[in-house]
């Protein structure tokens, strides 16, 4: 409805749009948290677990009316088919901006559990947004660089405790867990520093995915391998505020995990290390691949 209008002003009108729906329904949140707290019954916690889901749910769908009324972007998404919400699952994607949360909160919501991914632990304290994802459970991760691991050992067994802890309380119901398997977001100095053997991607990291499927091994089975292109080139946040993204491809497909990876020792056993780091590998190789493809037949504007 909105499109026509110049970028700074669509940009404006989107974020007046979407900071209007952020405050009203963290509002609304925030008194079901409250509620939740006081009642420490178990089933009315549960209840309103359930009822700060659904609060969660609309603001996601208000965010994509939104994004609806002031954008035009053609999406492209496909390999939907066969998700439930009454699944466990963990989803792997590459990562290249903020946006791409945006993105994956639109394919999958109301589809499959509500996602849920690993945050800094300074995020905390971002206004508004940190105690909504404390309050539904995100886990919160202390964020250690190789060479403070390497001097401290012991911090790596912490974040193993942690992922355990966070990962008991998905053990009852339903849960999808998101993981950027990069770490980061894709940049060509990034990839060039880490001489990357992907075209397109950063080395996966296995770690984080080896913690949860160690901790959730009776629940996780299937792997939700996604793949995210933006063939205009740009992709912040400030692009799609002011319609600068113009097409979103995405590609999904689901994935048994193999019985030998789940509940094993990734810190400990180096047979099963490397054969996590083999399964990733693999599915590493086929989305590089299958970006440039995806790339080629849109013809992306950049390379």
């Amino acid at each position: 409805m909105f499109a026509f209008l110049p970028g700074p002003i669509r940009g404006a009108l989107a974020s007046l749009l979407f900071i209007l729906n952020t405050v009203c329904l963290c509002t609304l949140f925030y008194m079901i948290m409250l509620i939740k707290l006081i009642i420490p019954q178990p089933g009315w916690r549960q209840f309103h677990s359930r009822l700060l889901i659904r609060v969660a749910n609309t603001w996601i769908d208000i965010n994509n009316g939104i994004i609806d009324l002031t954008q035009r972007i053609e999406w492209d998404v496909q390999g939907l088919d066969g998700l439930r919400l009454d699944q466990w699952y963990i989803v792997g994607s590459n990562h290249q901006s903020w946006v791409d949360i945006v993105v994956l909160q639109r394919v999958f919501n109301h589809r499959i559990p509500f996602l849920k991914f690993f945050i800094k632990q300074q995020l905390i304290w971002m206004p508004l947004l940190g105690g909504v994802w404390w309050g539904l459970d995100f886990p919160f991760m202390k964020r250690h660089s190789a060479a403070h691991l390497a001097a401290h050992p012991e911090d790596r067994d912490r974040d193993w405790e942690t992922t355990r802890r966070v990962c008991a309380r998905f053990h009852s119901f339903p849960t999808t867990i998101l993981n950027f398997l990069e770490g980061t977001r894709f940049r060509p100095d990034k990839h060039a520093r880490q001489q990357s053997p992907y075209r397109h991607l950063l080395r996966p990291k296995v770690g984080g995915l080896a913690f949860v499927l160690e901790a959730l091994p009776q629940r996780l089975h299937t792997f939700i391998d996604v793949t995210l292109v933006y063939p205009d080139g740009r992709s912040t946040f400030l692009d799609l505020l002011i319609g600068r993204i113009r097409r979103v491809i995405v590609r999904v497909r689901t994935l048994p995990i193999p019985a030998e990876l789940l509940g094993g020792d990734y810190r400990n056993d180096p047979q099963f290390r490397d054969a996590m780091q083999q399964w990733i590998g693999q599915i590493w190789t086929d989305k590089d691949q299958l970006i440039g493809e995806l790339r080629q037949a849109a013809g992306a504007t950049t390379g």
